[in-house]
């Protein structure tokens, strides 16, 4: 019996195969409603465009036998395709629906947030971890790239030091939040910067949502578990941001359960403090580009609410926050879209960092404008930043900042894709610290 075919979820993470023996197309739900992945054949990727919502089963098995298969065998290969689909979760149907619900229950109810990337992208052996990030450290310490303790010895070192005094503490770094294994010199470049005062403070959290809907700011007030312990969520200031910018604010958002922008900040930061640190997860949806309308985020009603709840939340407590900033920046190559494969620092990649370095610049300067129109000027569906937003929202949270650029590197995620990131520290303008 001819039926319609379901819409394929446009959520989805499809990429070609990486197992060279298993050709195709890959495909997984990142939102880990499905545990399920699966290689569909390069015979059956034609067939994907006709779970469209609109084209039939009987059109499926037409695109078969074009391709050269009987009848009887396309109708059966058209069941097959239909069910594995629809049991994994990937068609827009009401055994998606179903397992959609189910899993948003469940985070709901759940007390604590686990350590969903433990074992991939970070060890999950707590012994194994700990050597791990020490030797992260380590590394990036012989490179040069950890800032070092101002000095402490006399005479005329100490004249000259006086002149040239260190920065107070940070207010706030920006690390990346691409697979630690990737950039480890610059995670510790950015934890680096943070020093033995900031033990005592509560660490907001900025996060990039990868998933999450655009003009939203994602709250939770689950604590983090990680192979190191529990970082303690403060609940008072996630309740206030809440009652203050309730549009914008969603309250325990289902991205939680599956990002990993917030869970390697609490990770380095539990490395670097201990396990108990206490901290604000906020994740930052995407900001709607609009060329025909308005030209910055805060010309949004709710999102202007958002930022002066996170402005006031400063202003009242400062002194005891440090703002965290879990961002990547350019997203290169075959794996994000792009035509041409990529390696870092090819001149492809060489053009890229000079673009990046343009808008670290007015990062650094604290020019959220400036920064806001490079990002703004085409859409940004070129470099494809992934951190514009907890960039931008901390710009305008925490006005008179400066930035110091402690490291750039730039990472082949494949043979033929680069993401590109930064450590940066920010102080106090009147500080005086440069760029």
């Amino acid at each position: 019996m001819t039926k319609r075919l379901a819409r394929l979820r446009s959520d989805l993470d499809v990429m070609p195969s990486p197992v060279e023996a298993q050709p195709g197309i890959f495909m997984r739900d990142p939102f880990r409603y499905s545990e399920a992945s699966i290689v569909v054949p390069p015979a059956l990727v034609r067939g994907l465009r006709c779970f469209d919502g609109h084209s039939t089963t009987a059109d499926l098995a037409a695109v078969f036998v074009r391709a050269g298969a009987a009848p009887a065998e396309a109708e059966a290969v058209v069941a097959q395709l239909d069910e594995a689909l629809s049991g994994c979760g990937f068609l827009e149907d009401e055994a998606f629906r179903r397992l959609r619900e189910t899993r948003q229950r469940a985070f709901r109810a759940a007390t604590l947030r686990p350590p969903i990337h433990a074992g991939g992208g970070y060890p999950e052996d707590v012994e194994a971890l700990g050597a791990t990030l020490a030797s992260w450290t380590a590394t990036a310490a012989a490179a040069g790239r950890v800032p070092r303790a101002p000095s402490r010895t006399h005479g005329q070192a100490s004249v000259r030091a006086s002149r040239r005094l260190p920065p107070p503490p940070a207010v706030a770094i920006a690390a990346p939040h691409a697979s630690p294994h990737g950039g480890p010199s610059t995670y510790a470049a950015a934890y680096g910067a943070l020093t033995p005062e900031h033990a005592e403070r509560t660490f907001v959290v900025l996060g990039t949502s990868h998933y999450g809907s655009p003009d939203r700011f994602g709250l939770t007030r689950k604590d983090f578990v990680t192979p190191l312990g529990r970082a303690v969520t403060d609940t008072a200031i996630v309740d206030g941001l809440i009652r203050e910018a309730p549009q914008a604010f969603a309250d325990e958002d289902y991205c939680h359960a599956v990002e990993h922008s917030i869970e390697f900040q609490v990770l380095f930061l539990q490395h670097r403090f201990g396990p108990g640190v206490r901290i604000v997860p906020v994740l930052c949806g995407p900001f709607r580009f609009d060329p025909r309308g308005r030209t910055r985020p805060e010309e949004s009603a709710d999102l202007a609410r958002a930022f002066d709840a996170l402005g006031e939340l400063h202003a009242r407590r400062g002194r005891e926050l440090c703002w965290v900033l879990g961002v990547d920046m350019a997203h290169v190559g075959r794996r994000y879209g792009d035509a041409v494969a990529v390696q870092a620092a090819d001149p492809t990649m060489q053009a890229v960092e000079a673009r990046d370095r343009q808008r670290l610049a007015a990062i650094a300067a604290g020019d959220a404008g400036g920064f806001w129109a490079g990002i703004h000027q085409n859409g940004d569906d070129d470099l494809k930043w992934c951190g514009s937003s907890p960039l931008y929202t901390f710009l305008r949270a925490v006005p008179g900042m400066r930035g110091r650029l402690l490291d750039y590197h730039q990472w082949n995620i494949d043979d033929a894709s680069v993401v590109s990131f930064a450590a940066l520290s920010f102080h106090e303008s009147s500080a005086g610290v440069g760029r």
